[in-house]
C-alpha cells in the first residue's frame, strides 16, 4: 500500500495551481524548546491553505464528461476554495456547500472564486449529507475534502518537499487532523522512504474523532464537535484515512482551545503570520509532546497549515493566549469583609502584574474576588501564589483552566440571586449570524423564567450564553426533552465551583 500511494504522490498533479512552500526554522520557538523547529508554511499557498493540493490532484483526474457536468464539494472553508480555484481555472462550474458556521473569510474567499455556494447546517457533516443528496440529484461529480485517494496523494506531495527540502535527519512530524487525508497522504510517503520518522497526529480535544477511532479500533461518529478550530470539526474521519493512519500514524494528542490560542502566537512571533486556529494544532501539538518527553536537540517538523482567519477571531486568541502559555493564571479567593483584608491580600500579591480584578460586596461576613494575575515562571510560579494565599487563611480556588469561569464568570462576578429558588445554569453554544441571539431566546421560550443571562461578543464564529433558568422538579423531565431538542451544544453548569461561589447558583 505504501508502493501504491508512493507513486500516486510522485505522480500527483498539483502545481498548476499550487506552489512548493517553504520550510522555515522557527529560531524563538526552537530556541524556547530547546530543539530544532521547522515550520512548513502551507498558510502561504495561494488559497492560504494545504487544501489546494488534494483538490488540485482530484479535479486533475476528471473525464471531460465528468468537467462538463461539474463538481460540487462540501467544505467548512479551505477545501471549498481550492475547488473553487481549480474549477475557475478550468472554466467548470462548482458548487460549494458550506456549514452556517463557516468564518466569513472563507465564504467570501469562495465567492471571490467564482464558486456558487449554499450555506447548510451547523457543521460539515450535516454539509456534506447535502452536498452528496445534491451530487446524485444533478449529475455532477462529488469532490471528496479527504476521504479520495487521489487527494490523499495530493496533501502527501507536502511530505515529498519536506525530505527534499532539509538535509539532515528529521525526528518527527506534527500534522492536524480533520478527516485525515493531510496525515494519511504524508504519513504514506513519509513511512515508505524513512520509516523512523514519528508520525504525530494533532486534533482538538472536542473534535477527537481520529484519536477515538484509533483507540476504539473502529471509526467512530462524534455526538458533536467544537467549532473553534472549524478547519478540523469533523464528526467521523474517512475510511480510506482511518485504515492509512491505523499502519502509518505513531500517535495522535490532543490540545485544547488556550494551548492553540497560545501556539498561534508562537507562530506570530517567529513568521508575523497568523494563521487560523487548525493551522496551529501542530505547534500545539509539539509543545506539549516536548514537554511530555522531555526531549532536548532533536529536530521537529510542524505543518502550519491554514491562514484564513476572521480578524475579529483575534480578540478571542489574545485573551486565551497568555493562559495557554501558562503566563496568567485566575484565582476565586474569598477574604473577610472587614478593613485591611484588600491591603493584606494585595501585599501577598506583590509586586506581580495584575490583569483582572474584580469584586462585589455579598454580604456582612466575607467577600469573593476573581483575579488575574500575571506570571513569569509558569506553573511553579502559579502553584507558589496560590499557596501564599492558602497560607494567609484566604480560601483559594483556581480557576485557569475551569472554561465556564474563562468564558463568563470574570466578566459577571458578585451576581448571588438571594431567595431564588430552583435555579439551573446551562452553557449554551450556537452558530454566530444575524439574528442568533434572538432565535436561541425565542427557542428557550416563555414556559420557564431564565433569571440570569450572560452573553458576550468573542469575535468568534458561534456565540457563548450563560444562562440561569428556573425549573420546578415537576417540569424538569420535560424542560431537558426541550433543550435536548434545540440542537444547540449545551453543558449544565449548576454544580461548577465558580457558579456556585460567584453566582451563587
Amino acid at each position: 500500500m505504501k508502493s501504491e500511494y508512493l507513486e500516486r504522490i510522485l505522480k500527483a498533479r498539483v502545481y498548476d495551481v499550487a506552489i512548493e512552500t517553504p520550510l522555515e526554522p522557527a529560531a524563538r520557538l526552537s530556541k524556547r524548546l530547546a530543539n530544532r523547529v521547522l515550520f512548513k508554511r502551507e498558510d502561504l499557498q495561494p488559497v492560504f491553505s494545504f487544501k489546494l493540493r488534494g483538490a488540485s490532484n482530484r479535479m486533475a483526474h476528471l473525464t471531460e464528461e465528468e468537467a462538463a457536468r461539474g463538481v460540487i464539494c462540501a467544505s467548512a472553508g479551505n477545501h471549498a476554495q481550492g475547488v473553487a480555484l481549480c474549477a475557475r481555472r478550468r472554466g467548470i462550474p462548482a458548487l460549494i456547500v458550506m456549514p452556517r458556521s463557516t468564518p466569513q473569510i472563507k465564504v467570501q474567499a469562495v465567492l471571490d472564486l467564482g464558486g456558487e455556494i449554499e450555506l447548510v447546517g451547523g457543521d460539515y457533516d450535516a454539509a456534506y449529507e447535502h452536498a452528496v443528496k445534491l451530487a446524485r440529484e444533478r449529475g455532477m461529480t462529488f469532490i471528496h475534502p479527504f476521504d479520495d485517494p487521489e487527494v490523499i496523494a495530493g496533501q502527501g506531495t507536502i511530505a515529498m518537499e519536506i525530505l527534499r527540502q532539509h538535509d539532515g535527519p528529521i525526528d518527527a512530524i506534527f500534522v492536524p487532523i480533520g478527516g485525515g487525508g493531510l496525515i494519511a497522504g504524508i504519513a504514506c510517503y513519509v513511512k515508505a522512504l524513512y520509516p523512523s520518522i514519528r508520525i504525530v497526529g494533532v486534533e482538538p480535544e472536542d473534535a477527537a474523532s481520529m484519536h477515538d477511532s484509533l483507540r476504539a479500533g473502529h471509526r467512530v461518529t462524534l455526538a458533536r464537535v467544537g467549532i473553534f478550530a472549524d478547519g478540523v470539526a469533523v464528526r467521523r474521519v474517512g475510511e480510506e484515512t482511518f485504515r492509512l493512519a491505523q499502519q502509518y500514524v505513531d500517535e495522535v494528542i490532543l490540545v485544547n482551545t488556550d494551548e492553540t490560542c497560545a501556539a498561534i502566537q508562537d507562530i506570530f512571533e517567529d513568521t508575523r503570520s497568523i494563521v487560523e486556529p487548525a493551522g496551529a494544532l501542530a505547534v500545539a501539538g509539539l509543545k506539549k509532546w516536548v514537554a511530555r518527553e522531555g526531549v532536548e536537540g532533536k529536530t521537529f517538523v510542524t505543518l502550519n497549515c491554514g491562514a484564513n482567519m476572521n480578524f475579529d477571531r483575534l480578540r478571542h486568541v489574545a485573551e486565551r493566549a497568555d493562559l495557554g502559555q501558562q503566563r496568567e493564571a485566575l484565582f476565586a479567593v474569598e477574604i473577610p469583609e472587614k478593613p485591611g483584608s484588600f491591603r493584606h491580600f494585595c501585599e501577598i500579591i506583590g509586586t506581580r502584574n495584575v490583569t483582572e480584578f474584580n469584586y462585589r460586596y455579598t454580604d456582612a461576613s466575607a467577600a469573593q474576588i476573581f483575579v488575574g494575575l500575571a506570571l513569569a515562571g509558569g506553573v511553579a510560579e502559579k502553584n507558589r501564589v496560590r499557596e501564599a494565599i492558602a497560607a494567609a487563611g484566604f480560601p483559594v480556588v483556581d480557576m485557569s483552566d475551569n472554561e465556564v469561569a474563562k468564558l463568563h464568570v470574570r466578566y459577571m462576578v458578585g451576581g448571588h440571586g438571594h431567595g431564588l429558588t430552583d435555579e439551573r445554569l446551562y452553557r449554551f453554544e450556537f452558530p454566530e449570524r444575524p439574528g442568533a441571539l434572538l432565535l436561541f431566546l425565542t427557542a428557550i421560550g416563555e414556559r420557564w423564567n431564565i433569571s440570569l443571562f450572560h452573553y458576550r461578543n468573542h469575535g468568534s464564529d458561534y456565540g457563548r450564553v450563560l444562562a440561569g433558568i428556573q425549573v420546578p422538579p415537576a417540569t424538569e423531565a420535560d424542560f431537558l426533552r426541550h433543550i435536548g431538542e434545540l440542537g444547540f451544544n449545551f453543558v449544565e453548569e449548576t454544580m461548577n465551583p465558580a457558579c456556585r461561589m460567584f453566582l451563587g447558583a
